[in-house]
């Protein structure tokens, strides 16, 4: 055999070797694309889920944690109003169950009493009240902003009450539901957030 077949032979033998190696390079090209594009779609895929998840509204109340806020100092002064509570729970609806042993309670009294006539005109009613919540300082500015439409509703729900209901312990926590439930319709209405979890009466006088 002459030496240029010799050569022939050799670069014969050696082509599929560099089709092998082209192959292989356009395989991993391939792969790496392919890679390249998971990673970035599954980024994009995050970045819309963090995107279109609900956005909180810094105006709208939080739950006020149990010792978030420690008690504060007044000076011994009394009638100093505590400062405003900060909230750090936020929720989508004010009308969730809330656990007591985990949020902190607010109290706050209306300034003034209320004195309505029950149903059918016959007797009438005087009562002081005090709402609570567990919602921060925000609940407790929006019932000061909306006393007005408050007080009124406080004043029907009283004039759509029977002095026999009244009597009994259960007609007072009834009655307790109601004036919860009003002033939440209120503020939901007026604010966009009700938060009152209760209603208490302070004092009681049905004549």
């Amino acid at each position: 055999m002459s030496k240029k077949d010799d050569k022939e032979t050799e670069a014969e033998r050696e082509k599929p070797k560099g089709g092998k190696l082209k192959k292989l390079l356009m395989v991993s090209v391939s792969s790496l694309t392919l890679v390249g594009a998971g990673v970035g779609g599954g980024f994009y895929y995050s970045s819309t889920i963090a995107e279109s998840g609900p956005k909180q509204d810094p105006n709208r109340p939080k739950l006020v944690k149990r010792g978030d806020n420690p008690p504060p100092d007044t000076g011994g002064e009394e009638g100093k109003e505590a400062p405003l509570k900060e909230g750090t729970v936020y929720v989508e609806s004010d009308q969730i169950k809330v656990d007591p042993a985990k949020y902190e309670v607010t109290y706050y009294k209306l300034p003034q009493n209320l004195t309505a006539n029950l149903g059918e005109g016959a007797n009438f009613v005087q009562m002081g009240l005090s709402l609570s919540t567990y919602y921060d300082g925000k609940v407790i500015l929006n019932i000061k902003r909306q006393m007005v439409p408050i007080r009124s509703a406080i004043l029907l729900t009283l004039s759509e009450q029977h002095p026999e209901e009244l009597a009994s312990s259960r007609g007072k926590i009834e009655l307790q539901k109601k004036l919860t439930h009003a002033i939440n319709d209120v503020l939901r209405e007026k604010e966009g957030f009700g938060g009152i979890d209760n209603v208490y009466f302070t004092n009681l006088v049905i004549q």
